[in-house]
Order: structure tokens, then C-alpha cells, then sequence
């Protein structure tokens, strides 16, 4: 996970991630975005997709992501804490990360991470703010055509 340094997710643990680039697939920027955050070079055949996240306050959509989750070989030798033009990088183990009394990860995090690795099927998790605290979430099967 990565803890950054600047905002708008300052101080807070999130998966690594960005800006999809002009002419670049989703699956692409996922690949360029890990290697530029972490060093650490994934085929596509690592990536997978696994929904997306949206957020929406007072009925305005203030933005979203994609989800993808990637698998690393078990004998990456990848030693953290590791402090980066991003942040600091570590492995987190899974049960921290979605401890309901865990406040420095991403909000959204134990609520759509839980579902990501144990269902094959994809999901959108759609936030709803009042106040910038979360007031609902909604959960709903991802039917790709």
C-alpha cells in the first residue's frame, strides 16, 4: 500500500494508482502506474479487473475509480517500508487493512476490499457523502456486456 505525501489522500494508506493517460487502455495505466509507483513490472496477464468505485454527495458525482487487483510472483524480493517520490510504500496484511477501527486507511477501502478477493464477479460500489462523512453504500453486481 501506499501512505502519500501529498493530497488529496495525504497521510492516508491507499492501493497505488492514478490518471488513465490520453490514448492509454484502463488495464495499460494500471501496468504503468504500479511500475511508476513501485518499480515493479506486471505483465497483463497480472492485472485484473475487479469493478469500480464512485462517489456522490448531495447528487452531484464527484468522481470514481477503477478497482483491478494484481498478483506478484511469490518470489518478488520487495523490502518496505520504502519511502518514494509518492510516498512511503508497504505490505500491509489484509486483516489490518479492513479492521473497522483501522482510521488510517482509505475510507472506502474495507468496504469494497472484502468483496474484491473472495468473488469473482465484479462490483460497483457507489459511495454516498453528507458532509464528507459516508452516509450509504451501495453494492451492486457488475453485468459486463
Amino acid at each position: 500500500m501506499l501512505n502519500r505525501i501529498n493530497a488529496p489522500t495525504m497521510g492516508i494508506w491507499n492501493g497505488v494508482g492514478g490518471k488513465i493517460e490520453k490514448g492509454e487502455t484502463i488495464e495499460r495505466s494500471v501496468q504503468r502506474e504500479i511500475a511508476e509507483e513501485t518499480g515493479i513490472q506486471l505483465e497483463l496477464r497480472d492485472i485484473t479487473y475487479k469493478g469500480k468505485v464512485t462517489w456522490h454527495e448531495e447528487n452531484v458525482d464527484f468522481g470514481g475509480m477503477y478497482v483491478f487487483l494484481a498478483k506478484v510472483s511469490n518470489g518478488l524480493k520487495y523490502d518496505t517500508p520504502l519511502k518514494t517520490d509518492e510516498g512511503i510504500l508497504d505490505w500491509k496484511k489484509i486483516d489490518w487493512v479492513i479492521d473497522e477501527k483501522n482510521q488510517g486507511v482509505g475510507e472506502c477501502i474495507p468496504y469494497f476490499l472484502p468483496i474484491l478477493l473472495k468473488n469473482e464477479r465484479n462490483h460497483h460500489y457507489s459511495f454516498y457523502y453528507k458532509e464528507n462523512k459516508v452516509i450509504d453504500v451501495v453494492i451492486e453486481e457488475e453485468v459486463l456486456i
